[in-house]
């Protein structure tokens, strides 16, 4: 009877096993879900080409147009000047600025005069007796002649004979000696060139100036330069004349200027181009650190970008039926944030904003600023 038992549990155990078997392998498999496909929402922009101005950026320091740096060329003793000679003063068009003791070298310059007065009159006796023709015109000229003022000038000489005979009393020679050390007496006072400010005082009265010593620095303060370097590729793109908006280092004041000259020459070293711009304005001052925005031409048929949208391969995304494309461009210029592109066709929409992990045949959708607010609007009135 246990025999029996165990024999029909173990057929049950078998039949059972089998039974599950079969519901395991004829039970359909639970399929996973497909995974949702995400389409990123991208920002575009549609192509409209047109002339987009090319502004160059620079940045240096100002100083005066007029600019004269005083130096000595005799020796004496700094007397002083029209007005206190020290930096920040004033002064006009033709008043002293230095003035230099001469005391010594004009007597020089009057004995030297006398001597020559002294040779025209030795000669007069002779004058009258060999020309009398000639001799009035040499008698009115010894009746002009003052050892204290500026030496006149020699009679003309009409004659062969009578330019002999003054040469041949060494009358002419002595002259433009006399004439020499007239125009060195005028070195002692040093007038100003043009009405301005002077920056460097580098004497003080009772000084004993030297030749070839630095006095100061005599400026302009109504119209200033600008000199910026400006790289050689983009020289191409300035013109003489063209409006330069000009900004402090703190960003709080505007200035304008124009271009004024533009040098030839390349530096060698930083293969950068000199522009020089000028620019007057009261606030001004000499070596004041200025940001030069330069106005160049107009490039035709161009749109301007941010540079972070293109690729390394010098490439822009453009949308084509929601799939995104890579399309050639060709670089114009370059600014710190932008980039001027040509190359694309009017109408052709391409991504303002970079995507991450963008690449050619990517499904995007358009972001579309009226059906955003559509959609918000119907929730709002459901």
């Amino acid at each position: 009877m246990r025999k029996i038992i165990l024999y029909v549990l173990g057929v049950l155990v078998l039949c059972l096993a089998g039974w599950v078997s079969y519901l395991l392998v004829t039970k359909e498999k639970v399929k996973r879900p497909a995974p949702v496909k995400q389409v990123k929402t991208v920002f575009i922009d549609t192509v409209r080409n047109s002339a987009v101005p090319i502004q160059v950026k620079a940045n240096g320091n100002l100083v005066a147009k007029e600019r004269v740096a005083l130096f000595a060329e005799v020796q004496g003793v700094f007397l002083g000047s029209a007005h206190p000679f020290k930096p920040g003063q004033s002064f006009r068009r033709g008043e002293v600025l230095l003035r230099i003791d001469a005391s010594e070298y004009q007597a020089s310059v009057q004995s030297s005069k006398s001597n020559l007065y002294n040779l025209i009159t030795a000669a007069m006796p002779d004058l009258r007796l060999d020309y009398p023709d000639i001799y009035p015109k040499w008698q009115t000229y010894l009746d002009s002649f003052d050892v204290t003022s500026r030496t006149p000038e020699l009679p003309e000489m009409t004659s062969e004979q009578e330019r002999y005979f003054i040469n041949g009393r060494n009358i002419v020679t002595t002259f433009y000696n006399v004439r020499n050390l007239e125009q060195r007496l005028t070195k002692y006072i040093i007038r100003a060139p043009f009405s301005g400010v002077l920056t460097e005082a580098q004497v003080t009265e009772g000084t004993l100036v030297r030749p070839g010593q630095s006095l100061g620095v005599f400026i302009n303060p109504n119209v200033y330069e600008l000199e910026v370097a400006v790289n050689k590729s983009y020289s191409d793109f300035l013109q003489l004349g063209k409006s330069v908006v000009l900004r402090n280092l703190e960003g709080t004041q505007n200035y304008e200027g124009k271009v004024s000259r533009i040098n030839a020459a390349v530096n060698q070293q930083s293969q950068t181009v000199s522009v020089f711009i000028d620019v007057a304005d009261p606030g001004l001052k000499e070596g004041m650190y200025l940001e030069a925005t330069i106005q160049g031409k107009e490039e035709e048929n161009a749109i301007e970008v941010p540079r972070k949208l293109l690729t390394e391969g010098g490439e822009l995304f453009i949308l084509r039926d929601s799939i995104l494309d890579l399309a050639p461009v060709t670089p114009v210029f370059y600014t710190d944030e932008t980039v001027i592109l040509k190359g694309l066709e009017n109408g052709t929409v391409y991504l303002s904003r970079s995507v991450p992990g963008a690449y050619p045949g990517m499904l995007v959708r358009p972001y579309q600023e009226n059906a955003k607010q559509e959609d918000l609007s119907q929730n709002l009135e459901n």
